[in-house]
């Protein structure tokens, strides 16, 4: 999900020149999909008593929205743009290869945590069945069982795609809807906006099933020997990934700064803390714990209730604002030691944001090495500090490295 120049970047951090600003990168794009990188992979991470604390506990909405809507905002500069110059067909074709480039990466992702779950488990170090952890129970002890259909064909047919490996498969599948919404938008961007509505309805599974309509429901199968669908639902996760999409398109007008816009948003931000898991849990809100319960289908993860919709929105406005136009109120100021540090942790960040599915893969293999570890040394805080911090050091390094070789630096100049 690389979609910039990282030296670029790098020199606009250094020095930005406003003449050149139309061919800046916006950097609030790659800043808030680093700092969600890093989020990521707090909240996967076992028995981390960091993730109490993370923006998801706050409200409705978490790091999720943050890489969907800013996935849908990237692609929008790396495909959309592409359809523009070579037509649908051969836009289509790029966009299918980078479906192929994201499959092979979410196989190798399970293989390889596959076989650290199995080595960890069998270390004699660790406390816990770390693949049963997982639920991978059907390979190892029910892989007779589930010999038809084979269950290593139904995962690379994705008609098996366990939970902890489902963001991959669902960001596929909503990247394979593009050209058809490229396609709408040639006819007329109110069929754009038809589609997405529409296609979201049908992905509310409690919407349907209240109706008594449950046929109605769209989803795709997680395994084919039961019932279960594919937690993330694409068809639901694609309202904000094309939300995102249309914003840097500019079929969605950029929203205005001023007082009432910021006050609205910030109410329902606010608003939501006593909904929130902090409000249940810090302040024992039990009318909220009743609340959440009867209102699951407004907040469901899965299907992408309306309600995290509104209330990442309301928190992505206030979080545009405050890093200013193209995010120039994220560059650092003056030359100071403060400011010095600061522009290089700015730097890290973006570089992290600009190699997100590099830096997502790793995060996802490297989390559960980060729950073994704590296993086996405890979870006092300094322990689980310095296990974040040192989970944090391998993403970056991570960055770092695809992009080093994704500049080709073996290329003749």
């Amino acid at each position: 999900m690389t979609f910039a120049d990282p030296s670029q970047v790098e020199k606009t951090v250094a020095a930005p020149a406003p003449a050149a600003a139309a061919n800046v990168r916006d950097l609030r794009l790659d800043f808030f999909r680093g700092i969600a990188m890093f989020i990521i992979l707090i909240a996967h991470t076992p028995g981390n008593f960091l993730t109490s604390w993370i923006p998801a506990r706050w409200g409705f909405s978490d790091a999720t929205e943050i890489f969907v809507f800013c996935s849908g905002m990237a692609s929008a500069i790396a495909f959309g743009r592409g359809f523009d110059r070579v037509g649908w067909l051969l836009g289509s074709a790029r966009v299918a290869f980078r479906v192929w480039q994201v499959y092979w990466a979410h196989v190798g992702l399970f293989f390889a945590t596959l076989a650290l779950t199995v080595a960890l488990t069998d270390s004699g170090y660790g406390t816990r069945n770390y693949w049963g952890q997982l639920n991978l129970w059907m390979i190892f002890v029910e892989s007779e069982k589930w010999t038809n259909p084979n269950i290593l064909l139904s995962f690379m047919t994705l008609r098996w795609v366990p939970n902890y490996f489902d963001i991959l498969p669902m960001y596929m599948v909503v990247l394979m809807l593009m050209p058809v919404i490229m396609a709408l938008s040639n006819v007329n961007k109110w069929l754009v906006a038809a589609f997405i509505g529409t296609v979201w309805i049908f992905a509310q599974k409690q919407l349907w099933i209240n109706l008594g309509l449950p046929q109605f429901y769209i989803g795709l199968p997680a395994e084919p020997w039961g019932d279960r669908n594919w937690f993330f639902n694409p068809f639901g996760w694609q309202l904000i990934f094309f939300t995102g999409f249309a914003f840097m398109r500019g079929w969605l007008p950029k929203p205005p700064v001023n007082t009432v816009l910021i006050a609205v948003a910030a109410f329902i931000v606010l608003a939501n803390v006593p909904l929130s898991n902090i409000g249940v849990r810090e302040f024992g809100f039990e009318w909220a714990r009743d609340w959440r319960s009867d209102n699951k289908m407004l907040i469901d993860k899965s299907s992408f209730g309306i309600l995290r919709f509104v209330q990442f929105l309301a928190l992505a406005y206030l979080c545009w604002v405050a890093a200013g136009d193209k995010g120039n109120r994220l560059l650092a100021t003056g030359t100071g030691t403060i400011a010095r540090i600061w522009a290089r942790c700015l730097a890290i960040i973006l570089k992290v944001g600009q190699q997100s599915l590099a830096v997502f893969v790793v995060s996802m293999f490297t989390a559960r090495l980060m729950g073994f570890t704590m296993d086996v040394f405890g979870r006092d805080t300094g322990t689980v500090l310095l296990v974040n911090g040192l989970g944090g050091c391998i993403l970056i390094a991570t960055a770092y490295g695809a992009g080093w070789f994704k500049s080709q630096p073996w290329r003749v100049k």
